[in-house]
C-alpha cells in the first residue's frame, strides 16, 4: 500500500504527488554479442545527481530502486518530487551505467525514458576470468567455521556469516598463500573469499600475495592488455599488481582503500569497486605467466578485499575494411 495516503505530514508526499519512471535496459559488449542484450534482472534507481556509482556513499537523500523484468523493463513508483540521476548495474557485466541527463520528478510525472544502453568496459576479448560479476563474493570458497563457533541458523545458507572465518585461511595456508592456475584451479573450492593477512605466532600479522598462472599461446604487441579486477568490498587495504617478477616495481597500486568493515561483520559485500589496470606487453611471455596480487595491509586480521571477478583482456581487434568483409 505504500506511500500511504494516512500521514498528515508535509514530509511524506502521497501517492498522487508522486512521479514514476519507466524503460528498459539493454546491454551492448560486442566481445559478447553483436546485438544488445535485454537487462534481465538488473537493479535500476535513482538517486542524487553524481558520479556513477556515487549512490553507494549517498546517505541524505533518498533512492528509489526496482529490477528489470526478464526483458530488461522496468517502472520505478512513488518518486519524491526532486532531481534525479538514473543508475543501474547488471549482474554479468562489470561497472555501471549512468544516464546522461537528469530526471526531474514533479507531482504526477509519468516519465517513459525509452530504451536505454549500457555497454560495460571491454577492451579485447576474455583470455581467462575468475569469479562472477555480481558485486559480491559468495561464489567463492567459504570454509566450515571452527566448531567452537557453529552458528546453526546459518549451517544450509550464508556460511559467510560464520565467526572467524578470516582465521581459516591461515590454517589453510599456514606457510605458501593461495596459487590459482587458469584452466586447472576451480574458483569455487580453490580461491578463498576474502583476501585477509595471515597471523603470525608472535600474534602479529603479514600481508599476503596470491598467485594466477596462466598459459599465453602468443603475445600481440599493439598494445596493453587490460586487467579488470572488481573488488565486492575493501577495509583498510592496499592491493598491489605484478607480472611475472614478484619483486618487482608493481604495474598497479590501488592506494589504501576500503573501510567497509565487512570480514568482521561476516558480511559477502560492501562498496563495489572497479579498477582497470594496464598489463605492458613487454612483461608479458609467451607460454606459461604469473600475476601477483599482494595486499600489504598487515596491522589486524581485518584488513583485506572481497573479489567479486576478475577478467584479462587481449588487445582490441582491428577493424575490418569493406574490402576485408
Amino acid at each position: 500500500m505504500w506511500p500511504y495516503d494516512f500521514i498528515a505530514s508535509e514530509d511524506f508526499p502521497p501517492a498522487k504527488q508522486r512521479g514514476s519512471v519507466g524503460g528498459r535496459l539493454l546491454v551492448l559488449d560486442r566481445y559478447v554479442s553483436n546485438a544488445t542484450i535485454s537487462a534481465e534482472c538488473s537493479y535500476v534507481g535513482l538517486a542524487a545527481p553524481g558520479e556513477a556509482g556515487s549512490w553507494q556513499l549517498e546517505s541524505k537523500g533518498y533512492q528509489f530502486w526496482t529490477k528489470t523484468d526478464e526483458g530488461g523493463n522496468f517502472t520505478i513508483d512513488g518518486i519524491r518530487p526532486g532531481d534525479y540521476n538514473l543508475y543501474a548495474w547488471v549482474p554479468g557485466f562489470i561497472g555501471e551505467y549512468k544516464f546522461i541527463s537528469v530526471i526531474r520528478i514533479n507531482p504526477g510525472s509519468d516519465i517513459d525514458i525509452g530504451d536505454l544502453v549500457y555497454e560495460p568496459p571491454r577492451n579485447g576479448s576474455t583470455l581467462w576470468e575468475i569469479g562472477f560479476p555480481d558485486r559480491s563474493a559468495a561464489e567463492f570458497y567459504i570454509p566450515d567455521a571452527n566448531p567452537e563457533y557453529i552458528n546453526k541458523l546459518y549451517l544450509r545458507h550464508g556460511r559467510y556469516r560464520q565467526y572467524g572465518l578470516w582465521e581459516r585461511y591461515a590454517e589453510l595456508y599456514p606457510s605458501e598463500d593461495l596459487v590459482f592456475t587458469v584452466g586447472k584451479s576451480d574458483y569455487s573450492k580453490d580461491w578463498f573469499f576474502a583476501q585477509v593477512t595471515r597471523k603470525k605466532d608472535n600474534a602479529t600479522y603479514e600481508g599476503t600475495t596470491w598467485q594466477i598462472k596462466f598459459l599465453l599461446d602468443e603475445v600481440d604487441e599493439r598494445a596493453a592488455y587490460k586487467l579488470r579486477l572488481a573488488l565486492a568490498t575493501a577495509n583498510v587495504a592496499e592491493l598491489e599488481v605484478r607480472v611475472n617478477e614478484p619483486n618487482a616495481k608493481p604495474v598497479f597500486s590501488t592506494g589504501q582503500i576500503g573501510k567497509d568493515n565487512t570480514i568482521a561483520r561476516h558480511g559477502i559485500h560492501g562498496l563495489y569497486r572497479l579498477f582497470n589496470v594496464d598489463i605492458p606487453v613487454a612483461q608479458l611471455l609467451i607460454g606459461n605467466n604469473t600475476l601477483f596480487l599482494t595486499q600489504t595491509a598487515r596491522i589486524s586480521p581485518f584488513q583485506g578485499v572481497m573479489y567479486d571477478y576478475i577478467r584479462l583482456e587481449g588487445p582490441p581487434q582491428p577493424r575490418k575494411t569493406l574490402k576485408e568483409i
